[in-house]
């Protein structure tokens, strides 16, 4: 195909797609689908080999979030049945972190429920930080914690913060259909605060919401324009008890494509498959490490994720690597950037909302003195929605029980 050469070509150097090109990758056919995941695995290849970076989520505070955000399980009147407790106590928090390294993560993602943070939380987060980074040399921190406030970007990164996540989530355009009491423009803010208080900044989408092929477009190139280290692609978890339970709308083909079409247009971005992944891409997620050179390990913030081994035995039985603390995660010119700027370990974040083919088989029988070929079995593509794969976490951080790393 025309359209994928060009996109390559583009992608060795960081040039940018037309819109067009990136609605036609959109558009593409199941067909051609595995001619879309090559292209864009030369491209992330070209810039990340095939090394796949482990990141481990630690929920620091769950639910009682004053914010509406429409996809989240831990939203204002949630009635979700999702585990609830106030912060974590930074040995507690070190604890559950470090059973994420243990499993091979390399940098450990710390996320609050709320609007943003009090400038006593950030000295809370400051101290887990710390406590964190004291028994695990190399470790990266990335922070999560809604909206800042001036200075407080200064403060966690005085404080030994590597990155900080805040996802755009959706295009600007259909911001105010998923949440109300904040803006597209507050978040964009938060993003450029951790730029210029030398974070790594992430930020990243959410598929799944109802949103049209523009949207998809908008958001992505939205995030290129704000150039965060990295993107992490969500894919919508429909929990029960949130407004957005009944919005199934995702393949593993639609997925594949959304994947590939982030990578074309953020070719030198670390792309991590973030939360839905098991939900959604199902058996088909080791074809999503050939576009994604990062991803989580274990659970999520309020979710289960299928268990940390078989995400360590996807990895290796696709052909990949894991990621070590003593390699650096963005292409040199990157790094070099992020360390010029003041940035930390130049390898940059979060799952986190915000707040967070057919198989046939041929025979032959007897009918009477005839041989007759017996008719292929076709295995319909999967179209009901998946809601035996939606477990609300009961392990781990906030709980007695132990973690899934």
């Amino acid at each position: 195909m025309d359209l994928l050469t060009t996109l390559v070509d583009k992608g060795l150097r960081r040039e940018l797609p037309t819109r067009e090109e990136a609605l036609a990758v959109l558009a593409t056919s199941d067909d051609d689908l595995l001619d879309v995941v090559a292209a864009a695995g030369k491209v992330r290849r070209h810039w990340f080999g095939r090394r796949v970076k482990l990141n481990y989520l630690v929920n620091l505070k769950s639910g009682l979030c004053p914010e509406d955000c429409s996809y989240c399980s831990q939203r204002l009147g949630s009635t979700t049945g999702i585990l609830k407790y106030t912060w974590l106590k930074p040995d507690e928090a070190s604890k559950a972190a470090a059973a994420g390294l243990a499993g091979g993560a390399k940098r450990v993602c710390l996320v609050a429920s709320g609007r943003g943070p009090t400038d006593r939380d950030v000295e809370r987060v400051a101290g887990t930080i710390k406590a964190i980074k004291d028994q695990n040399e190399g470790v990266e921190v990335c922070a999560c914690l809604g909206l800042l406030s001036d200075g407080q970007a200064e403060r966690l990164r005085e404080a030994g913060a590597d990155a900080y996540n805040h996802n755009l989530n959706t295009s600007e355009a259909t911001y105010g259909e998923i949440t109300t009491t904040h803006t597209y423009e507050d978040r964009v803010d938060t993003v450029q605060k951790a730029h210029a208080a030398g974070l790594s900044a992430c930020s990243g989408l959410i598929a799944g919401m109802g949103e049209s092929d523009a949207d998809l477009v908008d958001v992505v190139f939205s995030l290129r324009e704000l150039d965060p280290d990295s993107v992490p692609v969500n894919f919508l978890i429909p929990v029960e008890g949130t407004p957005l339970a009944k919005e199934w709308n995702l393949t593993p083909q639609r997925c594949l494509r959304i994947l590939a079409m982030v990578r074309f247009v953020c070719p030198d971005a670390e792309v991590r498959i973030a939360g839905g992944r098991e939900v959604h891409l199902r058996t088909m997620q080791p074809l999503a490490l050939n576009l994604a050179n990062s991803i989580f390990l274990g659970d999520y913030l309020t979710t289960e994720g299928q268990a940390g081994q078989a995400d360590l035995d996807m990895i290796a039985d696709a052909g990949f690597e894991i990621e070590g603390t003593d390699q650096v995660t963005l292409p040199q010119h990157r790094a070099e950037h992020r360390t010029a700027v003041g940035g930390g370990c130049g390898s940059h974040e979060s799952a986190c909302g915000g707040c967070g083919g057919c198989e046939s088989h041929e025979g032959g029988g007897v009918c009477g003195t005839a041989t007759a070929a017996a008719t292929p079995t076709v295995t319909e593509p999967r179209t009901e929605p998946r809601t035996d794969l939606v477990t609300v976490r009961r392990r781990g951080a906030g709980t007695d029980l132990a973690p899934n790393a």
